[in-house]
């Protein structure tokens, strides 16, 4: 049996809320967020994205409790978490909201609730929680990201570069980082010619991560600079071996 998010003790959103916004309303409905440290709550003013699920639940004879879990993404990479614990005290009274920086304050103020002893708690298997927001690879920083993604794919002259379902995300990108890589020069690394690569990765607004990979080269019928742009790291470094043994 699921028990769905709809039987927290509020509405939810008729629309995608923003990090901000999300919080506001959990600190809104929680009769403790007076209690909470501010400095979780500093943290929380760069959030980039957030996800919430349902983490346990419990329902026996007119009481139940559920617990949420609710991660937010922010700037540098890093995650905060917040537990929330949602219950009545009594058959058919209303719903009460708490929230808690850890799962040890959690699991206390469930302790103290007056649920049945002989009732097991209820978890719900992975398959039935929502996708829990993924562990960045790389440190982000806020900017035009979505105008950035525009510009370069803009400006690589290659026929197979990403498609338009991929500039489509990246309408959506918060935030972007920009690392040059190296290793594996291959053939591109002894012809005399320029190569460079760079991974640009992009924080898209679902907490999803996509990178494109620009190869900038001088292997031109005339020598000078051209930029091609490819969806993965192994189809930029197959480029440049391709476009190195044209001109050895």
């Amino acid at each position: 049996m699921s028990v769905p998010y709809e039987t927290a003790a509020y509405e939810p959103a008729e629309s995608p809320e923003s990090p901000e916004e999300h919080l506001a309303r959990l600190l809104g409905r929680a009769l403790n967020s007076f209690e909470l440290p501010d400095e979780a709550i500093r943290q929380l003013d760069c959030a980039l994205a957030h996800d919430s699920s349902l983490h346990s639940a419990h329902h026996s004879a007119g009481l139940h409790r559920e617990t949420y879990r609710h991660t937010w993404l922010l700037a540098d990479g890093s995650a905060v978490t917040l537990w929330e614990l949602v219950h009545n005290t009594a058959p058919g009274s209303d719903p009460q909201a708490e929230v808690y920086v850890d799962e040890e304050e959690l699991r206390a103020a469930t302790a103290r609730l007056p649920l049945p002893p002989d009732t097991p708690d209820f978890e719900l298997p992975v398959l039935m929680t929502l996708a829990a927001v993924p562990e960045p690879r790389h440190v982000y920083v806020p900017d035009d990201s979505a105008d950035h993604a525009r510009r370069l794919l803009r400006r690589a002259e290659n026929t197979d570069r990403p498609d338009t379902e991929t500039a489509q995300l990246l309408a959506t990108a918060f935030a972007h980082q920009i690392t040059q890589a190296f290793g594996r020069p291959g053939r591109a690394g002894r012809t005399g010619l320029s190569f460079s690569l760079y991974e640009h990765a992009f924080l898209l607004s679902d907490g999803r991560e996509l990178s494109l990979w620009e190869v900038e080269h001088t292997a031109t019928p005339d020598g000078r600079h051209m930029c091609e742009v490819y969806p993965s790291e192994d189809a930029a470094r197959e480029a440049m071996e391709r476009l190195a043994a044209r001109r050895s």
